[in-house]
C-alpha cells in the first residue's frame, strides 16, 4: 500500500512539474501605472489563460523599462513616454510599436491648495504659480514617463525647479502620491494611479489642474528586436501586442473601472 502511495506521488508530482514547465514564459517590462492602477492583474491572467504563456512583468519607469529592453533583458514593453519610444525604435532597440491605450496626466495636492490652482486647465500656469508661492512640490524624479512629461513641462513654463520647496524622490507612481499625501506636497500623476489610490482612500489629495491638452498620456507596447538580441521571445512578444491591441484586448481595457470610475482608455475608441 506504501509503494503503491509513493508511485502515485511521484506520478502527481510528474504531472505538476510538467504542466508547469509547459508554460511558456515572456518578460514584459511595464510602467508602475500599469501595475499600481491594478490594470495588469486584470489584464494579464486574460492572456495567459488563452495562450498558455505566462508574464513575468517588472513594474518601472519607462526610462527604466526602456534600458531593460535595449540590454535585452526583456521581449516586450507596456511604456509611456513617446519621444522616447521612438528613439528607442529609431537607434534599433525596438521594433513594431503599437498604440494602446491612453488616459492623461493631472497635477494633485492638497485641498488647502496654497498655490491657488485649483480649476486651472492651463497647467504651465498652474506650475508657474506653484513655482512663485514655493509651494512643496514632489517629483518622481526617476527618468519615468511621468517624470520625462513633469520635465517637458517645466521647460515649457521656463522654469528650471530647484529649491527646499522642489524635491526629486526616485520613487514610482504610487509611493510618490503616499509621500505626497503625508507632506501635504503637490505632484504630476497619472489619473490611473490617482484613481486606484483615492478610490481606495489610501490618499486624500485632489485633483487641483487638469485639462490641457498638454497632458495628454498615451501608452505604447514595443517589442524587443530579435535582431539585436537573437535570445528574446519575439514571437511571444508579438503574441502579447496583438492581444493587447486586439478587439478583445481593447474591450477588456474600455471595461477596467475603479468604483466606475475610468482609468484607461482603449487606443480605438471602444
Amino acid at each position: 500500500m506504501k509503494s503503491y502511495s509513493l508511485i502515485l506521488s511521484i506520478l502527481l508530482y510528474g504531472f505538476l512539474v510538467s504542466s508547469v514547465a509547459a508554460y511558456e514564459r515572456l518578460k514584459l517590462a511595464t510602467t508602475t501605472s500599469t501595475a499600481n492602477s491594478g490594470l495588469l492583474n486584470y489584464l494579464n491572467p486574460v492572456f495567459e489563460e488563452k495562450s498558455g504563456v505566462r508574464v513575468d512583468a517588472i513594474a518601472v519607469g519607462t526610462g527604466k523599462a526602456l534600458k531593460l529592453g535595449q540590454n535585452g533583458d526583456v521581449d516586450v514593453m507596456l511604456v509611456h513616454a513617446r519621444e522616447a519610444e521612438e528613439t528607442f525604435i529609431q537607434e534599433g532597440h525596438g521594433v513594431n510599436r503599437k498604440d494602446v491605450m491612453y488616459n492623461d496626466f493631472i497635477i494633485v495636492g492638497p485641498a488647502s491648495d496654497a498655490a491657488g490652482i485649483n480649476g486651472m486647465d492651463d497647467v504651465i500656469l498652474a506650475l508657474r504659480k506653484i513655482s512663485e508661492k514655493s509651494s512643496l512640490w514632489f517629483s518622481r524624479g526617476d527618468d519615468s514617463g511621468t517624470h520625462k512629461k513633469e520635465m517637458i513641462l517645466w521647460k515649457e513654463s521656463a522654469i528650471s525647479p530647484s529649491g527646499n520647496w522642489y524635491r526629486g524622490l526616485g520613487q514610482g507612481m504610487g509611493k510618490t502620491l503616499l509621500a505626497a499625501d503625508e507632506k501635504g506636497a503637490y505632484t504630476l500623476t497619472d489619473r490611473g494611479t490617482f484613481i486606484a489610490l483615492s478610490t481606495g482612500n489610501k490618499i486624500g489629495l485632489i485633483i487641483l489642474s487638469e485639462g490641457d491638452s498638454r497632458l495628454f498620456n498615451p501608452y505604447g507596447a514595443i517589442a524587443v528586436n530579435p535582431e539585436r538580441h537573437p535570445y528574446v521571445k519575439y514571437k511571444l512578444a508579438m503574441k502579447y501586442i496583438n492581444f493587447l491591441t486586439s478587439t478583445e484586448g481593447q474591450s477588456l481595457i474600455a471595461r477596467f473601472r475603479m468604483k466606475g470610475k475610468i482609468l484607461f482608455h482603449p487606443h480605438n475608441g471602444s
